[in-house]
């Protein structure tokens, strides 16, 4: 059984830095709660400085990779545009995102420290395309997905005879790498000239996207046509629109937070339209109501929880991630959507009753948790990528800051994965595999605590 975020010893010696930008909530959130721990101030490396290849590690740091989001200046040095609210430019974005990403981790661990994020799983998670692939591959149930390239709206390759040819009317059309609901399209799709589009999306004169914070629909399917063709350059990624439940004659979904593979914050999330996102219109939901809806419909909501900690373990490398519950009209089934490698920004919320994580944010859990997922990430991340040659030396660094013996490696999934799926995958796989042999143990956990009243 994997430690819960509250079981880490406080103030054990470890010492952080953050890669992010110091004027943004993210970070002093985050910085609040490593002083609330006991520890030293975490050390603050701008996006600014580490694009420009401006950064340095100390042996024995803990580095948190944090979102590069909302600084226009960092902006414009991933995708060179001035204007923060175009939507084009993602795949530019996310090469150099990406790449930057790597060149952290080397960094940190040529100087002996790590991270709490691989990069291959963040350049996973911000292409939808291969996050669902990984997700389906491990047996994580997700939304059926277009598999081929889309040419644009119109032709043989294009978006609506491949909807057709799959029998698909209703669907989502998201940027490959957006995030925020940024560029997605909830679409419909009829008879000839018969279409319906609902997004955040506004078209100006010049045939350039920009976001914006009111939602609006599009029924002509020249606009429509045009919004596609748009979008396509940077890659998209189109999967069935599930018709969601509803709470308070509202569409809703539930964002559970995922620390070092326990889920430990979860939050409903309600909207009158398809994207529950809270800077559309959105609002947080009622989670009592949302646990005795799925407990009605002969559920648990210990299923569902188990059902992130299966799609965060797809991603065993990082610390934290935020997965996306569809819960499909009723309560009755579920389905991961996304899992978001900064999807831990959630003010004011704390942890989940029995989840270990008990008033705590979901930042103060991931300082809790990072002496345990120093050690006991390393087996699964030596699996998935070449690591540099100091990349050991970094681990044993900041294991031996964490004053903590580090764990045995654990032992192989029983069942392995189909002998074609790449590596990767196959790792992913069988760390989602391992996640039901521990649910018992967690079930039992929570219901001990009499918090699970679905249990």
């Amino acid at each position: 059984m994997s430690r819960s975020p509250s079981s880490a010893a406080p103030a054990s010696g470890l010492r952080f830095a953050v890669v992010g930008n110091p004027e943004n909530r993210r970070t002093t959130m985050f910085a609040d709660a490593v002083h609330a721990a006991g520890h030293p101030a975490p050390r603050v490396l701008a996006w600014r400085d580490v694009l420009r290849g401006r950064c340095a590690f100390t042996s024995g740091e803990l580095v948190r990779i944090d979102s590069p989001g909302e600084n226009a200046e960092v902006d414009r040095l991933l995708r060179d545009t001035d204007d923060p609210t175009r939507v084009e430019g993602t795949a530019l974005w996310h090469r150099r995102f990406t790449a930057a990403v790597r060149e952290v981790t080397v960094a940190a661990r040529r100087a002996g420290a790590a991270t709490t994020a691989e990069p291959e799983d963040v350049a996973v998670m911000f292409d939808k395309r291969l996050c669902h692939a990984r997700l389906a591959a491990a047996g994580v149930p997700v939304p059926p997905a277009l598999a081929g390239p889309v040419g644009g709206w119109s032709g043989r390759d294009g978006l609506r005879e491949q909807l057709r040819a799959a029998g698909i009317s209703r669907a989502f059309v998201k940027p490959a790498h957006g995030s925020s609901a940024s560029g997605v399209v909830a679409l419909t799709v009829g008879g000839p000239g018969r279409v319906r589009a609902t997004t955040s999306v506004e078209t100006t004169a010049d045939g350039c996207l920009h976001n914006s914070l009111r939602v609006r629909h599009f029924t002509s399917e020249a606009e429509v046509a045009a919004l596609v063709d748009a979008l396509v350059p940077d890659g998209i990624h189109v999967e069935r629109w599930l018709p969601k439940a509803s709470q308070g004659g509202r569409a809703a979904d539930l964002r559970v937070v995922v620390v070092a593979g326990r889920a430990t914050h979860a939050v409903v999330r309600t909207s009158r339209h398809p994207m529950t996102n809270l800077h559309l219109g959105g609002a947080r939901g009622d989670l009592d109501a949302a646990r005795a809806a799925i407990r009605a419909a002969g559920g648990g909501f210990t299923d569902v929880l188990e059902m992130a900690e299966r799609a965060a373990a797809c991603f065993p490398g990082t610390l934290c991630v935020g997965v996306d519950i569809l819960p499909v009209t009723g309560w009755r089934r579920f389905a991961v959507g996304e899992v978001n490698a900064f999807g831990d920004l959630l003010p004011r919320l704390t942890g989940l009753p029995g989840s270990g994580a008990e008033g705590l944010d979901t930042y103060a859990a991931q300082v809790a948790a990072a002496p345990t997922f120093v050690q006991s990430a390393a087996p699964a991340v030596q699996q998935n990528t070449a690591r540099t040659p100091t990349a050991a030396a970094a681990q044993a660094a900041v294991q031996d800051a964490t004053r903590t013996p580090a764990p045995a490696p654990a032992p192989a999934a029983a069942t392995a994965p189909a002998a074609a799926a790449p590596a990767t995958v196959q790792n992913a796989a069988r760390a989602a595999a391992s996640v039901p042999a521990r649910a018992a143990v967690r079930r039992a956990e929570r219901k001990e605590h009499h918090h699970d009243t679905t249990a």
